[in-house]
């Protein structure tokens, strides 16, 4: 059952900063909102946990003083391993594609860069491609996660302002252990008073985004709710709202799971910012449930 958000009950735990200084554009993206979803993160808990990291927004907002990150997809955990372990190859992975498309012409390099991406996945192309893509929707083929997303019509950041975002995100996520799990193997290794979030692709709207990878949502419903009898917090973003509240999307929740349903305006849908093609997205807007067991 949701309960209307004004209740004593649900009032924000927490004052956060926003943080916006985004790394890596991705679909799904919290960046604007992040501070939002850590004002209701318990005020005390012990390790934090993000086993879909994604573009890591929440994970940067919170700036945790002990965190272990992770996602199944091996590309994108590259790029994160790098900013932890090799900053300034990250910073010459993006300067490098940069030039080379300004001395080659925009369309043409990232259309060579995505092929060899698609020839052999990597961490490097992939983030070129994150921030020069259209509409920052990163998205892949079922059948083999071949890269699609055309490039956009926008100029990507220079490397020197890449390059201050790498030295800011490093500070931010310094305690911060990076690497490449299932997140089922991830949660496991939650222990009490520890807190999770999870950010999994949405089944109403992001089945093209995560390529040949499987995910099932009950799984991570039964992963949940073995941390919640260890006495792990758990909070989970969702499918909520779509066409500007007008569809409320369906996800059979287990019943006694969650004890708090809140819903955050997330703004106009990058999926269909993508799919309209810069149109007017007033009627367009999403709202994701933040469901907390705790």
């Amino acid at each position: 059952m949701t309960v209307p958000r004004f209740l004593p009950e649900f009032a924000a735990q927490r004052m956060v900063a926003p943080f916006k200084k985004q790394l890596l554009k991705w679909i799904g993206n919290k960046q604007r909102f992040a501070n939002e979803i850590v004002s209701f993160f318990p005020k005390n808990f012990q390790a934090y946990h993000e086993p879909f990291l994604g573009s890591g927004a929440v994970l940067g907002t919170l700036c945790p003083d002990n965190g272990f990150a992770s996602d199944v997809f091996t590309p994108l955990m590259e790029i994160w391993k790098a900013l932890h372990d090799r900053p300034e190859a990250l910073k010459r992975w993006y300067r490098d594609r940069w030039n080379r498309m300004e001395l080659g012409g925009k369309n043409e390099i990232y259309e060579a860069v995505k092929a060899s991406y698609n020839s052999a996945p990597n961490g490097a192309d992939l983030l070129f491609l994150s921030r020069a893509c259209y509409g920052g929707v990163v998205r892949f083929r079922k059948a083999d996660g071949y890269m699609s997303t055309p490039c956009g019509v926008h100029r990507p950041i220079s490397p020197d302002n890449f390059a201050y975002r790498v030295d800011v995100w490093r500070t931010r996520t310094k305690n911060v252990t990076f690497r490449t799990a299932d997140f089922r193997e991830a949660m496991l290794e939650a222990r009490k008073g520890d807190l999770i979030y999870c950010d999994p692709p949405y089944s109403d709207s992001q089945t093209i985004l995560y390529g040949a990878q499987e995910f099932r949502l009950d799984q991570l419903f039964s992963a949940i709710e073995l941390c919640r009898r260890k006495g792990v917090y758990v909070a989970l973003s969702i499918d909520g709202r779509k066409d500007s509240g007008q569809k409320a999307c369906f996800v059979d929740i287990p019943p006694g799971l969650f004890v708090r349903d809140i819903f955050v305006n997330c703004g106009p849908s990058m999926l269909k910012r993508f799919q309209m093609a810069g149109k007017n997205l007033e009627n367009h807007h999403v709202s994701d449930r933040l469901l907390l067991t705790y």
